[in-house]
């Protein structure tokens, strides 16, 4: 049997990730080491993605989180064990030395956890979510709005280690990046972190639900009947019996109308009478084509298991619905008249329905915006293309220019959009260009522009 020492105690190889007796009666989760990790990022979900923003946010040293995202990739990082507060694991180094390694988040007091569990039993669709496994971003912020911040920010991550390091190692930040990967299955290791267990939480949610619907019924005779002295107040609502009682005698609701798998063709509008002066036949045969296909989009997205509790997204801007529109493959008189309209060249043109086809609105930005990043962005991107590659030498070297990072010697670039996402752009006949969609690792971003143009990374 071997013991590694470090902050908070011993940890005991051969006792299955349990601890002493000071943590007897919390509840706690143990998970197995995950197996290595090849390629792409080690986040998937959007909480995930906050958590690892607050490590790079906080560590001071980016080769330390270089080398401990080299650790998590190669396996290193031992059985994890959560508990309220604090999360543990041994790492080993290169060499086989082991390091308990303890990264500590405060918890969620007890008034916290009121404000929260009464907000969350009052919107039956973020206990569906949780229940789900997901986080939607509304949870989070209707969390904030009621005083809780559930994921970390800058600062929040307390590193502890036996290698005596005071501010987060290779071992520290090995375990946090395996942890993400942990968050991504189970957002419920992150509620665990801040105090309080699956079981309790939901039985606590359970109760909170079940207290506000007695709250709400009214109280019965003996002949079955409402009561006076039952109905709750006006500001507590009105039972949903009452609402609903006093829809009788209305039509019922017809039933959703099917999905639609693709639109009808456009009307022919030609009959041989000669159009009024100023109607463009063609480019109004376009455009009700193009309204078919965004009626059945909608319709598809309204249809949708997650469409009520997404927020609907703004509308383009007039130069973006032209960009859209010219992608959506006018006939050539329409054509001209957008790119006449939106004051670009034919080659102009082109790059933006490029750029349009990869990203939308943003991948749009990215083409036709550059912009200098603040001293936070610019760090955290220096530290993401540090860390991407895990041997220095095969790192390519890169001219910086504001939010555009291009290979020297190369026709390959990545440009930083304001999603923190990497578009690769390629040189074609002396213009950049779009060449394929973003990715959060900018050496996945990078590796289909080296690999196909063999491009010299200096």
């Amino acid at each position: 049997m071997s013991v590694f020492h470090g902050a908070g105690g011993a940890y005991d190889d051969e006792t299955d990730g349990t601890y002493g007796d000071e943590h007897s009666g919390r509840p706690e989760r143990t998970f197995a080491a995950l197996p290595p990790a090849r390629g792409g990022g080690f986040a998937r979900t959007w909480w995930g993605q906050a958590w690892l923003k607050a490590l790079e946010d906080t560590a001071l040293d980016n080769a330390q989180l270089k080398l401990g995202r080299r650790h998590a990739r190669a396996g290193a990082v031992g059985a994890v064990s959560v508990r309220p507060g604090r999360i543990t694991a041994v790492v080993q180094d290169r060499d086989h030395t082991a390091h308990r390694s303890d990264v500590l988040l405060q918890e969620l007091g007890a008034a916290d956890w009121d404000r929260f569990l009464d907000m969350v039993a009052d919107r039956a669709g973020h206990i569906a979510a949780l229940l789900d496994r997901d986080v939607p971003p509304q949870l989070v912020e209707d969390a904030a709005a009621a005083g809780v911040e559930l994921l970390p920010g800058i600062g929040d991550l307390e590193p502890s280690c036996g290698c005596e390091a005071w501010d987060h190692c290779a071992h520290t930040a090995a375990l946090c990046y395996q942890m993400a990967r942990l968050l991504d299955q189970d957002p419920f290791v992150l509620l665990l972190l801040r105090g309080r267990g699956e079981e309790e939480l939901l039985g606590e949610l359970q109760a909170r639900s079940a207290a506000r619907a007695q709250a709400y019924a009214p109280d019965l005779d003996d002949k079955g009947t409402a009561t006076p002295g039952g109905a709750p107040d006006a500001e507590a609502g009105v039972p949903a019996a009452e609402a609903f009682a006093a829809q009788e005698g209305l039509p019922t609701l017809p039933p959703p109308p099917p999905p639609v798998s693709e639109a009808g063709a456009a009307p022919a509008l030609g009959g041989g009478t000669p159009p009024a002066p100023g109607v463009d036949v063609p480019a109004l045969e376009f455009l009700i084509g193009d309204t078919a296909e965004r009626a059945r989009r909608l319709l598809a997205e309204a249809l949708s298991t997650w469409h009520a509790d997404t927020p609907p997204a703004s509308g383009p801007t007039p130069d973006e619905d032209l960009v859209r529109l010219a992608a959506a493959g006018p006939p050539a008189p329409v054509a001209e008249r957008l790119a006449a309209a939106s004051g670009r060249d034919a080659r102009g043109l082109a790059a933006a329905v490029r750029a349009w086809r990869q990203g939308g609105p943003a991948g749009l930005a990215v083409l036709e915006e550059e912009w200098a990043p603040d001293s936070e962005a610019l760090a955290r991107a220096t530290s993401r293309l540090a860390a991407a590659w895990a041997d220095e030498a095969d790192r390519p070297r890169f001219r910086v220019t504001r939010n555009r990072w291009t290979v020297v010697g190369g026709d390959a670039q990545l440009r930083l959009g304001r999603d923190d996402r990497w578009w690769p752009y390629r040189k074609e006949q002396g213009r950049w260009l779009p060449s394929g969609p973003p990715d959060e690792d900018p050496a996945a971003a990078l590796a289909s522009l080296l690999t196909e143009e063999g491009t010299h990374t200096g």
